[in-house]
């Protein structure tokens, strides 16, 4: 049986430089990429609610950084515990691995060849500057480029990444977030 995960992506109006709390910093926008119809979707901060249904049924959530950045600024938006979602953080997969964090745009480069269309800090910028549509096509490519690593991971048992030796693997035993074990774990049957 196939899972249907969610992966998810926020772009926040304020940096930790100007507030330590992540419910401070405000959503801008937010994308998912939703594999229950196969299709992607961005939200504003007024639609924000919007989204917790789709979390809510997803099998898993997944991003990169979620648990530690996007879910804790989602909570200030959200009236139950967001920590209670089932995630999968592809840089807390790599943290515990490597023993050290990695950018994404480090680990998309080494492992599928391509490049962010930006950074976070330039996402504040065009909020600020009223570049809606530019923000939400920023948002989106961090979904599906995170999409894309997930994948490649799934498929591979491997993604990538560069130091001063060269080019360097690190296991992805991912499938379990796409696709549950054949059959039922649970017994059915009463010892009679």
């Amino acid at each position: 049986m196939k899972r249907l995960p969610v992966i998810l992506d926020l772009e926040t109006k304020h940096t930790f430089r100007e507030y330590s709390e992540p419910g401070q910093l405000g959503i801008t926008v937010a994308a998912i990429y939703d594999y229950t119809g196969q299709e992607n979707s961005i939200f504003t901060e007024s639609e924000i609610n919007k989204i917790f249904p789709i979390l809510e049924k997803a099998s898993y959530i997944i991003g990169f950084n979620i648990n530690s950045f996007d879910l804790p600024v989602l909570q200030s938006y959200y009236s139950g515990k967001i920590g209670d979602l089932p995630t999968f953080d592809i840089l807390d997969d790599i943290k515990n691995k490597l023993g050290r964090r990695l950018a994404l745009n480090d680990v998309i480069a080494a492992t599928l060849g391509k490049k962010k269309s930006g950074h976070g800090l330039m996402a504040i910028d065009l909020y600020k500057e009223g570049r809606i549509e530019e923000l939400k096509k920023y948002c989106l490519d961090d979904v599906l480029l995170t999409k894309e690593l997930f994948e490649y991971g799934v498929k591979t048992g491997e993604i990538f990444y560069l130091d001063h030796a060269g080019k360097k693997s690190i296991k992805a035993d991912w499938k379990k977030y796409l696709e549950s074990s054949e059959g039922n774990d649970i017994s059915l049957t009463l010892p009679f």
